[in-house]
């Protein structure tokens, strides 16, 4: 018996070939990377067990923030996975970042468990930079093959994958509390073996595709974007009741249950977009078997053509690598490495990341020593952990759509956009410097906002500038200014304030060194914020200069060459027809008579 939908027939006949249709196409291998980037998410749970390894292996806010340093320069120390990438396919890069986040993570709840001898900090530093660092091999997997597989919508596609990144810390937390309950040592080992477990089902989905173009494309994005909306705004509610009154072990399952399920409802999704190419194709092939052979035709000797002359254009483009380095081509254009490295628009790229994205990382890591010194409970905290998770999302979705309707319609460069999100960034600093009640709840939004906003914006508009052929190494260069900055701010200036301002009042009241180095009052980084605040100002200016210098680029058509080189590989039909594996006419045909 034949089932028909949108126009097409479907049969018993038809179950398996579609269901290798479906895993081995463009958007199942968008679903996989929706699960794995949204457990990706690690690092920002560093505010909860942050305290349970200070107070189980006695550190002080200095060592810990040390410790914060070396997460922070694990996340953008990615040059290794970028280089990687270059040499070997996706599915190897993402086995070696489980390797790394399954063997850091897991040694570190080993040393903070007490099932190892106490180790040295250093070797605590070394477990914390390989699991944060195992974020790079991921991101470089799965956001450098998204980018290549839809590049004409990446900046509405980047902004939902590095939303699920930004939701990870919060779907975690709330999947977390239903299988261990409150026990922030047993987080550190979920954090290890979860996303490693996650990378490896989903491995081989994760991989390089043609480019097709498909007027539907935008929509199906927007049909994701909804579902992770509601996925955010019922991990709002849940944070918002959890806060008035504490879930029952059950009510967390209960809990978990539904965010697993809205996590997972891409694949309807995903599905119902193959089932509509699985019936056009059969239709294409019903009705004019013979315009598609000569499309096939056609395209081969387009290929034909195309490999001629690129088999020339090596001979006529030859250089050295340094003859060409300060003479780099149009921007949109394909840079090598080194120019792109030594550019000036780096430079300024440079520079907003080390003031903006450093002082942020900053903010979030030392959230749980802010409220503390601020007298918030220890649920409010993990309130604010969650706050900054669910607000990331909404900085990189909101990044990503708002940016390029902005571009798309009035020509304005991502590059100002994000220079407004620097500027607000400043607000939530100078809420922490100069708090009043509730400005901690305040600023975890801001922040959480303007962290996932800028991450998305340095990712985005690297690949604008600079093309997509080294990609995977020139966003992982791009983003080394974040540990740089992160531990000028988080060691050098927010660590040695704390610890001063905690020794001034263990010297004045005898009472607080049962505590230890603990600062408690408004003074403990009030003079930290003052600091970001004017140092993320100058991340807003050295935006500004970007964005004039980037602004005819972005007034012109910045995806046309994409455009262009899809629509000489391919035309309608082959587009309907087109999917991972390039299915082949013949056994096509088998399916359908099998219908009949």
């Amino acid at each position: 018996m034949a089932v028909t939908d949108g126009g097409g027939d479907f049969c018993k006949a038809d179950i398996i070939p579609f269901a290798g249709q479906v895993v081995r196409g463009r958007w199942f291998m968008m679903f996989a990377s929706f699960i794995i980037m949204g457990s990706a998410g690690g690092t920002f749970l560093f505010g909860i067990y942050s305290k349970e390894i200070k107070k189980s292996l006695g550190y002080d806010q200095k060592t810990l923030n040390l410790l914060g340093s070396f997460k922070d320069l694990g996340i953008s120390i990615g040059v290794v996975a970028g280089l990687l990438a270059e040499v070997t396919p996706p599915w190897f890069v993402l086995l070696v970042g489980a390797a790394l986040n399954f063997t850091g993570y897991f040694m570190l709840w080993l040393s903070v468990a007490g099932k190892v001898a106490k180790p040295p900090v250093w070797q605590m530093c070394l477990y914390i930079c390989m699991g944060a660092n195992s974020q790079n091999f991921v991101n470089t997997s799965v956001l450098v093959t998204c980018v290549k597989n839809f590049p004409e919508n990446r900046g509405d596609m980047m902004g939902l994958l590095k939303g699920f990144t930004g939701l990870s810390a919060a779907v975690m937390t709330q999947v977390y509390l239903a299988v261990y309950g409150n026990d922030p040592k047993s987080l550190i080992l979920f954090i290890g073996w979860l996303p490693s477990v996650l990378s490896i089902f989903f491995v081989y989905s994760i991989r390089l595709m043609k480019v097709v173009r498909s007027t539907n494309e935008r929509r199906v994005f927007i049909k994701y974007l909804f579902v992770s909306t509601a996925l955010a705004v019922f991990i709002m509610v849940i944070i918002i009741i959890q806060k008035q009154k504490p879930f029952s072990h059950g009510g967390y399952v209960a809990s978990a249950a539904v965010v697993c399920f809205l996590h997972l409802l891409p694949l309807g999704i995903t599905i119902q977009e193959e089932l509509n190419i699985w019936n056009l194709k059969k239709e294409i092939l019903k009705s004019t078997p013979t315009e598609v052979i000569t499309t096939k035709n056609t395209r081969e000797a387009v290929d034909m053509k195309s490999s001629s002359v690129e088999a020339e254009s090596p001979k006529q483009l030859e250089v050295s690598c340094f003859s060409n380095i300060f003479n780099p081509p149009e921007r949109g254009e394909d840079y090598t490495i080194l120019q792109a490295l030594v550019s000036i628009d780096m430079l300024l790229l440079f520079v907003a990341t080390f003031s903006g994205m450093g002082t942020s990382f900053t903010a979030i890591d030392n959230l749980g020593q802010i409220g503390e010194s601020l007298g918030y409970p220890d649920r409010a905290i993990s309130t604010f952990v969650s706050l900054v998770s669910i607000w990331n999302y909404v900085g990189r979705v909101c990044a990503g759509f708002i940016s390029e309707i902005l571009l798309r319609k009035w020509k304005i460069p991502r590059t100002l956009v994000m220079a407004f999100v620097f500027l607000l960034s400043c607000i939530g600093f100078l809420f922490i410097a100069l708090p009043f009640p509730g400005a901690l709840y305040i600023a975890s939004v801001i922040l959480g906002f303007c962290l996932g906003a800028e991450a998305l914006f340095i990712l985005t508009i690297i690949s604008e500038l600079f093309g997509l052929k080294h990609y995977s190494t020139l966003f992982n260069c791009g983003v080394l200014a974040i540990p740089i900055g992160s531990y000028v701010f988080n060691v050098k200036v927010a660590g040695v304030i704390y610890d001063n301002e905690a020794m001034k009042q263990i010297e004045g009241f005898g009472s607080n060194s049962a505590k230890g180095l603990t600062c408690i009052g408004t003074q403990c980084y009030k003079s930290t914020f003052l600091i970001m605040a004017a140092v993320a100002f100058i991340g807003t200016l050295a935006s500004v200069i970007l964005a004039l210098r980037t602004r005819k680029f972005y007034q012109g058509d910045i995806y046309k060459k994409y455009r262009e080189d899809a629509i000489a590989n391919s035309d309608e039909t082959e587009i309907v027809l087109s999917n991972a594996d390039n299915s082949k006419t013949k056994p096509d045909q088998t399916f359908y008579s099998n219908c009949r």
